[in-house]
């Protein structure tokens, strides 16, 4: 990795932990209702007359059927908007209703924090689509990880109540004094550095050069022509005009952030110089999906009375993540063994001159590009400034890695913490089999109940994935869509499933997913991903608030130091990535062994 890319990693990092640590005292503030008393004032009314009592407690199936009731009714709401688009309002380039597949598909991916996109935006969503159904999920999915987070903290930190907090209060205030005030700020200096924002038809502009490309002959019926070898019969077409996208796209480009969202207003998501015009404007987007992650981790700390513990838990995020780095950015410096330079193959171990710029724009380069994939893949975002699936093997391996690891790896806002701590969970039962004592994490006795709920929530994903990966090359209508035979053409529907399942909703865009099966299909993996997780967490969550707090003795295993630290980071390397090896060997490993063996 060169000296760029490190100077690039060093910044990045500094100044997440810089940004950080004042959002986590306000997140701490957020967590326990002390809000100050202006702020309290605005909102009582609302509350008052939405019947929520803030300080009354619930018991953890409160909790979870109402967050789940409230994410079943965003998901019909976001399923009629794209349904009736053609007929409501901001709707300036006539689209038409989204098919009944694509609109169950991407209700569900919004709601479920994972904005998976099968479609073009641009080509597909109206304006009032993107904004009442897509943006205001961005928020309410992202308050609903942050409160689910909330909540399993709560359990650590209450003795004997049995409750973890109010949902409905959660939610609210998550979303308005948090994700709001920071998404309008960020929309703002978006728009400065040229993210466009209105309500404009539309433009079609002169380009400078024109513009030669061929298009399908069609029939009567509006199907192909072929010719008596099979193959299209195409025109030559020239044009000299390109139409440019119109939209409220820094508005929601901030919140896609924020939020660990990533679904993009326009199709290239955020290589689109729309969506991410400058490298100002793409290092403020990665710092935007990591800040709050980090954040939590540090208020984590301030909640349970340690501060050293949410330190730990960062660290091994911290640890796991620059590995990640310091691996995808050499594989893309050092690029492809096979490609032709001036006219010669170059030699099997010679470095590919520039390295592997395809996919990538070249206002990023190969190092901001490289620091995107791995930053969105370890947040559970989604957003992408280049085309995975033009990164070499390797360099496409750790995207996937990262995601299989179970999106702890800062993960999605509030998703990563609770993924983690369920790792911690597991960790010190770990150890304390090892020296044959009852583990205990902050005070709590680590019982079967705990276990087991940590073994659903640890399982689910892999099983979703792994299940869904086989459905998918078993059956002729999951091959059909994809673009690379071989091994390659195996990783693009992994990585499709292991991105829906784990909620991150980037891609291997070689793979044509925009298909009633793949919208059906990974529309429940995406479901099952999300929620058969937060089910059992809140269970963990409402055993352990039912518990009281021992003393710290002897034999206590300390989860503040280092030892903890490299203890967290073996369980989540061998639990959470031990179950996709051997999927993982079918394909980049072999696509890897493949290109440099040749």
């Amino acid at each position: 990795m060169n000296s760029l890319a490190t100077l690039n990693l060093i910044i990045f990092l500094g100044l997440t932990l810089l940004l950080a640590w004042p959002l986590a005292r306000w997140i701490t503030r957020l967590a326990t209702g002390r809000l100050p008393q202006w702020l309290l004032a605005v909102e009582r009314p609302f509350f008052r007359l939405a019947g929520v009592r803030p300080a009354q407690g619930m018991h953890w199936k409160q909790y979870a059927l109402a967050l789940l009731i409230f994410n079943f009714l965003g998901v019909l709401v976001v399923y009629l908007l794209q349904r009736l688009q053609d007929v409501l309002p901001l709707n300036p380039q006539g689209m038409a209703s989204v098919s009944p597949d694509s609109a169950f598909n991407t209700a569900i991916s919004f709601v479920a924090n994972t904005n998976w996109q099968g479609y073009g935006g641009e080509a597909t969503m109206s304006y009032l689509t993107q904004m009442l159904a897509l943006t205001v999920q961005n928020f309410l999915s992202a308050a609903t990880g942050i409160a689910v987070v909330f909540a399993l903290i709560r359990g650590f930190s209450h003795k004997l109540s049995g409750q973890v907090g109010n949902f409905w209060a959660d939610l609210s205030r998550i979303t308005v004094w948090l994700l709001l005030p920071l998404s309008l700020v960020l929309a703002l200096v978006f728009v400065q550095q040229g993210v466009i924002q209105n309500f404009d038809a539309y433009k079609t502009v002169q380009t400078l050069e024109a513009t030669e490309f061929q298009t399908p002959r069609l029939d009567a019926d509006g199907q192909p022509l072929k010719d008596a070898q099979g193959q299209p019969l195409l025109d030559n077409q020239r044009t000299t005009t390109q139409t440019l996208a119109m939209g409220p796209i820094a508005s929601q480009e901030s919140i896609k952030m924020l939020g660990t969202n990533g679904g993009g207003f326009l199709n290239a998501n955020s290589a689109h110089p729309f969506e991410n015009p400058t490298p100002l404007s793409n290092l403020l987007q990665i710092l935007a999906i990591f800040v709050i992650p980090a954040a939590l981790c540090l208020s984590f700390g301030q909640l349970v009375g340690d501060w050293r513990q949410g330190v730990a838990v960062l660290a091994a995020m911290t640890v796991m993540f620059v590995a990640g780095v310091l691996v995808a950015t050499p594989a893309e410096q050092a690029g492809n063994p096979l490609v032709a330079a001036q006219g010669v193959d170059i030699q099997a171990g010679e470095l590919q001159a520039g390295g592997n710029m395809e996919g990538k724009e070249t206002r990023f380069g190969i190092s901001a590009s490289s620091l995107f994939a791995v930053v969105t893949t370890a947040a559970s975002c989604g957003a992408v400034n280049a085309m995975h699936d033009s990164f070499t093997p390797v360099g496409g391996a750790v995207p996937m890695v990262m995601m299989m690891l179970g999106e702890v790896v800062f993960g999605g806002v509030g998703t990563g913490l609770y993924g983690m701590l369920v790792f911690a969970i597991l960790a010190v039962f770990i150890a304390g089999l090892m020296i044959g004592r009852t583990p205990e994490y902050l005070g709590k006795k680590i019982e079967p109940f705990e276990m087991k709920m940590s073994a659903v929530a640890l399982l689910v994903t892999p099983i979703v994935v792994l299940a869904g990966t086989a459905v998918a090359v078993l059956s002729p209508l999951g091959i059909s869509s994809i673009a690379n035979s071989g091994v390659h053409g195996f990783s693009e529907i992994l990585y499709a499933f292991t991105s829906a399942a784990n909620n991150n909703g980037s891609a291997f865009a070689g793979l044509s997913a925009n298909t009633p099966f793949y919208n059906t299909l990974l529309g429940v993996a995406m479901w099952l991903g999300r929620f058969l997780m937060i089910v059992p967490v809140l269970a963990i969550a409402g055993s352990l608030a039912a518990k009281k707090k021992v003393p710290v003795g002897e034999g206590t295993l300390p989860t503040h130091g280092p030892l903890f630290v490299v203890l967290l980071i073996g369980t989540v390397l061998l639990v959470g990535l031990l179950n996709y090896v051997p999927a993982l060997a079918l394909g980049p490993v072999v696509e890897h062994l493949m290109l440099w063996t040749h």
